[in-house]
């Protein structure tokens, strides 16, 4: 069978947990992982590293982004983005229109690249520019131009970055396969949201504060297969519409689905034909996630990240439409998606507190500070949870009830992107370079 059609088989039969194939074990195809919530297929990582020790490799990166690497045999990838800056002139001409009050980068022009490490040695072995924008939105001076993490699978890498465009690359023959640079919103901050694969369908957001849709992309011509607006009362104020989630298919009533928080409301959606088969408001004010949501057999969860902040239970087994199970409004990440692990749901704030829920009631176990900001999701490997701050320590705990720090450890620079893992080794990105992990 195809790799292709074997990841949308394991997308539609296995969205829940870890159940992945041995055959993922060193694949990482996509921001979260092979499970797709952050769960590594690994064992024997190092607990203890620093710049000069434990550090298989160490490969500087040209320009600049918070994606995640993906995986796949002996090539790892990643996007970057080059900038150009704007004149003082351009700068305070083209935000004269923002109707934030954010802390922002504004370029005069910015080229999106596709980097290719090898796995093995580090070596930086293709550079290829897939897209070039000319004046192109500003963004948060905590987001960069290459934010979306791309999603590999055998021969093919598909980047997307928000409005700027979406692009197929052949890994092999290292041609651009199509591009498709037609849909639009205002980021506001930058583009953030990562797509998502199943099948013959590449699925992103678009949650800007001027339209509000999700679409599908034909992974074979780069054509929009479907588009949908967001259904539902929209907040007046334009900041608070936006949002830079990332959507998870799970399996509802045997049917996979598409669900996707946005600003406000929580959706669901078929993934062939993009028609809404649910939303369910938050209740309160929730927007600018840029998080994912998890999901087991019974539940899903996910954070509203701004506004009122909180983490909310949908529970969907035996429902023909998902109801609120619990809603924990203490300590909700507003950028950093969770992880679930034996009935308990794990994740941190942007200041650095640790929440250990009880996945049927929301009742805490712990919560407990480990230092820093964070901006990355953790990853969790053989019962140890990695979490990455944006002072670049990278906190090991165990995930389990009780809360026990296993080691902190520091590589130079801030870590914005998340862990990934294969069978024995750990890779993390910096805000300059590429390390592998491991002996």
């Amino acid at each position: 069978m195809p790799r292709f059609f074997s990841l949308m088989i394991h997308r539609i039969l296995l969205p829940l947990l870890v159940l992945a194939s041995a055959s993922h074990a060193g694949n990482w195809p996509e921001w979260r992982g092979p499970s797709a919530q952050g769960h590594a297929i690994a064992s024997g990582l190092p607990e203890t590293w620093s710049e000069t020790s434990n550090i298989a490799w160490k490969t500087e990166l040209p320009g600049r982004g918070h994606s995640t690497p993906v995986m796949w045999g002996d090539q790892i990838w990643l996007t970057t983005a080059v900038e150009k800056a704007a004149t003082p002139e351009e700068a305070k001409r083209r935000l004269e229109s923002n109707t934030g009050d954010q802390p922002l980068t504004v370029l005069g022009s910015v080229s999106l690249h596709a980097l290719c490490v090898d796995r093995t040695s580090g070596k930086v072995l293709h550079d290829i520019e897939l897209l070039n924008v000319k004046d192109p939105q500003w963004a948060h001076q905590l987001n960069s131009y290459a934010s979306p993490s791309p999603v590999l699978v055998e021969g093919r890498l598909y980047a997307h970055f928000g409005s700027f465009g979406t692009v197929a690359l052949d890994t092999k023959t290292l041609k651009v396969l199509w591009k498709n640079e037609e849909l639009h919103v205002m980021h506001e901050n930058g583009p953030g949201s990562t797509a998502v694969l199943l099948g013959d369908r590449l699925i992103a957001h678009f949650d800007g504060s001027d339209q509000q849709f999700i679409a599908g992309f034909d992974t074979l011509n780069g054509k929009v297969a479907w588009k949908t607006p967001r259904s539902g009362d929209m907040d007046p104020r334009p900041q608070q519409r936006k949002a830079y989630g990332t959507p998870l298919v799970v399996t509802i009533n045997g049917q996979p689905q598409v669900v996707s928080s946005a600003a406000n409301n929580v959706y669901g959606y078929d993934p062939t034909t993009g028609q809404e088969l649910w939303k369910i408001h938050y209740g309160e004010l929730g927007f600018s996630m840029s998080t994912v949501p998890v999901a087991d057999d019974q539940q899903i969860y996910f954070s509203t990240a701004f506004g009122k902040s909180a983490v909310i239970a949908l529970k969907y087994a035996g429902l023909k439409t998902p109801e609120v199970a619990w809603r924990n409004n203490k300590n909700a990440p507003k950028m950093c998606s969770p992880v679930l692990h034996n009935g308990l749901l794990f994740y941190v704030d942007d200041g650095g507190i640790v929440s250990c829920v009880d996945t049927k009631t929301g009742e805490a176990f712990y919560r407990e500070r480990i230092g820093g900001k964070f901006s990355a999701s953790p990853m969790i490997a053989d019962g140890k949870l990695y979490f990455c701050s944006r002072e670049g320590v990278v906190t090991i705990i165990n995930a389990a009830k009780e809360f026990k720090i296993l080691a902190q450890n520091t590589l130079d620079g801030p870590i914005m992107a998340s862990p990934i893992a294969d069978g024995s080794a750990l890779f993390v990105r910096t805000d300059k370079a590429l390390y592998k992990i491991g002996k």
